[in-house]
């Protein structure tokens, strides 16, 4: 006897399912989407930007720049307390650096290029290292972090930083262009950092940033040895020093000048 087999349901086709009709939509539209093929890489060193690691290398080179610019910087204003003819010819060097080979102020001008370029990738690679660690954790630690990196500089480095960015903007502002220095004269170096520091507003500033600029400087200087891959845990001891050590000169060479200033003991 023949079995007759019943006829199983009919499975439609992806053809035969999609709507048809006045509102259906263009068969364009019904087709599976089209995978993009691979992209080709960037060039390495847009590759090594786009890295946590890559930025964090930037900040580290960049601020390897700005301490050593920080360092000169105050020694040289040091000199404010050999008296008017010191810092006014020290400032008169500084115009005339690379002369005959360069232009008046040439080698000054490529010194300030180079300072600026460094000031900026420093601060966008934080910025960008924020945002990535924002992104990372959007929520923050539920439990205390009492660990070595966890200290007061570390968790107030954004903020240090930012008050180092507009002290660095009203400075220039200040002594380099003079357009917040009613009484400034060009060349005259000392009469202008007399007449700047004489103002208590001006002085409370300069000391409060210069405040915050050291703490910021011990954090970046205890970290960039870890960030470039100079880390050992017996350096631990000689890192901390060299960080407190470079922050404290820093910070005390540079308020003093103020406050001494301000309070009439200098000028």
């Amino acid at each position: 006897m023949t079995q007759v087999r019943e006829p199983g349901p009919v499975v439609p086709s992806a053809a035969s399912s999609a709507p048809s009709g006045p509102g259906a939509p263009p068969a364009a539209a019904r087709r599976p989407p089209v995978r993009p093929g691979p992209q080709r890489p960037a060039p390495l060193p847009i590759e090594f930007w786009r890295s946590a690691l890559g930025k964090k290398w930037v900040m580290a080179v960049s601020g390897i720049v700005l301490l050593g610019f920080v360092l000169v910087h105050m020694i040289g204003n040091l000199k404010v307390y050999l008296g008017a003819e010191a810092i006014n010819r020290y400032g008169e060097w500084l115009r005339e650096l690379g002369e005959p080979a360069l232009p008046r102020t040439a080698a000054l001008w490529i010194v300030r290029a180079v300072l600026a370029g460094a000031f900026v990738a420093h601060v966008v690679a934080a910025a960008q290292l924020t945002a990535l660690n924002r992104r990372a954790r959007p929520v923050g630690y539920r439990s205390p972090r009492d660990y070595v990196a966890a200290n007061f500089a570390s968790r107030t480095m954004r903020w240090t930083g930012v008050i180092v960015a507009l002290f660095v903007v009203f400075h220039l502002l200040d002594l380099t262009w003079g357009t917040a220095n009613p009484k400034f004269v060009r060349g005259e170096v000392y009469d202008n950092m007399v007449a700047s520091f004489r103002r208590v507003p001006v002085a409370i500033a300069y000391i409060a940033a210069n405040v915050a600029l050291a703490i910021h400087i011990f954090h970046g200087a205890w970290s960039l040895f870890q960030t470039l891959g100079w880390s050992n845990p017996r350096l631990n001891p000689a890192r901390r020093w060299f960080a407190a050590g470079f922050a404290a000169v820093i910070g005390i060479g540079n308020i003093s000048m103020p406050l001494l200033i301000v309070t009439r003991v200098v000028g």
